[in-house]
């Protein structure tokens, strides 16, 4: 059987920083990737939707891509977001990434578009074989793109294309691991793609977590992900417990613009995003605040 432990533990979704004119902020990117393999963070996800991939021209999107592998070395995984709803562009994309040095590649369901289930398997076995030997991570968030990966177009994939060997599951119903896990087979990774699901996720035998709050937390959620992993389960929900309000508070609104202003106030990078984004309202920082006071995070500084 193949080895899959390269998946096991937790993989940060990066957002991309800005600098107050729009540019990438490549000073705060480095802190911010520095902060993540200091925590024990398993993966570096750059370019996906947390990234903002929707706002990066491809150019901006493969420099993001290459600067990760290259401050990563051989410390992380590097799964590169390079998914699109043009199949065109997904190849291009994901080809340029492996070139780039990316371990594998997430795609992310066609979006706005609604294809059929033969349409995502004509779509990602497009992608599948630009990808050569790197590996394939799909990317159910019907909640984003209308469009879930049913199990069975899963396993259809996995049969057909061997680096197809993963998935993000962020359809927020736990259920679903059980029923991939089952169309798929012991060789498919489920990651969980809701950081306030990681817990039942890891029971029922997800192998990892691709995480938000894990750019602001890191040694926080790498600790919950630990103390399942060890055994230490009353450990583990204890965490979870206290992890639970600040990862449902990263979605107060649209992310990433919660867990930019999180990490702003801990002067790592700043609030900005693009449009059509913008920073958090007073009404959400509110929101973010209380949890950061329930938690004990709320400082002066902040």
């Amino acid at each position: 059987m193949t080895d899959l432990t390269r998946f096991d533990g937790v993989f940060t979704a990066l957002v991309t920083p800005f600098t107050d004119s729009g540019e990438i902020d490549w000073a705060a990117f480095d802190r911010l990737i520095d902060r993540q393999l200091e925590a024990g963070i398993a993966g570096l996800v750059p370019v996906g939707t947390t990234g903002e991939a929707a706002t990066l021209d491809e150019d901006e999107a493969l420099a993001v891509i290459a600067h990760t592998v290259r401050r990563a070395g051989n410390a992380a995984y590097v799964l590169a977001g390079t998914g699109s709803n043009v199949t065109k562009k997904t190849v291009s994309a994901t080809r340029r990434a492996v070139e780039a040095g990316a371990h594998g590649v997430l795609l992310i369901t066609p979006y706005y578009n609604k294809p059929s289930a033969e349409g995502l398997i004509a779509h990602f076995g497009a992608a599948a074989e630009a990808a050569g030997a790197a590996d394939v991570m799909l990317y159910s968030v019907p909640g984003r793109t209308g469009v879930a990966i049913a199990p069975d177009t899963a396993a259809e994939l996995a049969r057909s294309h061997r680096n197809i060997v993963a998935i993000k599951e962020a359809g927020g119903d736990p259920a679903r691991v059980t029923a991939l896990r089952a169309a798929c087979g012991q060789g498919f990774v489920v990651h969980c793609g809701d950081d306030g699901l990681a817990l039942p996720f890891f029971a029922l035998g997800a192998r990892g977590l691709t995480s938000v709050l894990s750019n602001w937390r890191p040694a926080e959620v790498v600790a919950l992900y630990r103390a399942w992993a060890e055994g230490r389960q009353d450990e583990a929900l204890s965490l979870h417990d206290w992890l639970s309000p600040l990862a449902a508070s990263m979605f107060c609104e649209a992310s990433p613009g919660p867990v930019k202003r999180a990490l702003a106030m801990e002067g790592v990078i700043s609030d900005g995003v693009r449009l059509p984004l913008v920073p958090l309202s007073a009404k959400g920082d509110a929101l973010l605040r209380a949890a950061m006071a329930g938690a004990g995070l709320l400082n002066s500084r902040a």
